[in-house]
């Protein structure tokens, strides 16, 4: 696959604003990152890069006193995610009860829980913020037979990590193809799969779902929460959660008025750095 290398500059750097910077390319369609000390270098597929999107992510920043440009070029042809698996990274703990680690970092000390993650370039290492938060609600969750439904699974980490704390059966989609096959063998290699199913494609596919959820996980942006959550709503079971993040502390009221709209109210609040975590009840 041909990428191209786009130079990120941030005037003035700080590492908030690099991390905001990286899940917002991320969601334009980025792939990997590299930092540099005035910004990032972001890498993405010369297919899927599109400059219109991009400059509307950059011109939406949230950082009204940073700014940003760029520059893009031909990246250095090279097996990127051949790269991630001989970097990987070290191991994570989430509420001293959850280790998540890769293959090659193996963690000094044992958890309560421990999950592997063969990342292979899909979201969701625990790395970020966001993914944190919601394996810690889920830490205080009882999840014993849940059923869970799993929006934007990524590696499918929140999947693996409910279903080790109980859930009786989980079911992940994601739009990317390698995610969805992600998904899949980082359930094997937790041995889990024979209660996790990934599918391929966007919310429309919950149409072709059956059955309702007890739990309902989505760890994606903004925009996509506010048009996707009435989907989400239809395949929730009376009384069952939907566990929120992807998104700024800035976007909580618009989440929890559409919430309001839709019959969910809030059960908890999760904040780290400038990203938030809602927990939400559906009567």
């Amino acid at each position: 696959m041909k990428y191209f290398e786009v130079e990120f500059t941030i005037s003035p750097y700080s590492s908030d604003a690099s991390d905001v910077l990286a899940a917002m390319a991320g969601e334009a369609g980025f792939e990997t990152f590299e930092e540099t000390p005035t910004g990032l270098k972001g890498y993405i597929q010369q297919q899927f890069l599109d400059v219109d999107t991009l400059q509307q992510a950059l011109e939406d920043f949230p950082f009204e006193e940073v700014s940003i440009s760029y520059n893009i070029s031909e990246a250095e042809d090279k097996d990127w995610n051949e790269q991630w698996e001989q970097e990987g990274f070290e191991p994570i703990n989430v509420g001293n009860r959850l280790v998540i680690h890769d293959g090659r970092h193996l963690p000094e000390s044992p958890a309560d829980i421990s999950i592997e993650i063969d990342a292979r370039l899909a979201f969701g290492t625990g790395t970020h913020e966001t993914t944190r938060m919601i394996c810690s609600a889920l830490l205080d969750k009882k999840m014993d037979g849940l059923r869970v439904l799993d929006c934007g699974t990524g590696t499918g980490i929140l999947s693996i990590c409910a279903l080790k704390l109980g859930a009786s059966k989980a079911v992940g989609y994601d739009i990317d193809e390698w995610s969805a096959d992600n998904a899949r063998h980082n359930a094997v290699i937790n041995s889990v799969d024979d209660r996790f199913t990934a599918l391929l494609g966007d919310a429309s596919i919950l149409n072709k779902v059956e059955g309702t959820f007890q739990l309902v996980l989505a760890n994606i942006n903004r925009n996509i929460l506010l048009a996707d959550m009435p989907s989400f709503r239809q395949k929730m079971a009376p009384g069952a959660s939907l566990i929120l993040s992807g998104f700024y502390t800035d976007d909580i009221p618009l989440l929890l008025e559409k919430a309001q709209t839709l019959g969910l109210k809030l059960e908890k609040q999760l904040e780290d750095q400038n990203w938030a975590c809602l927990v939400l009840t559906l009567a």
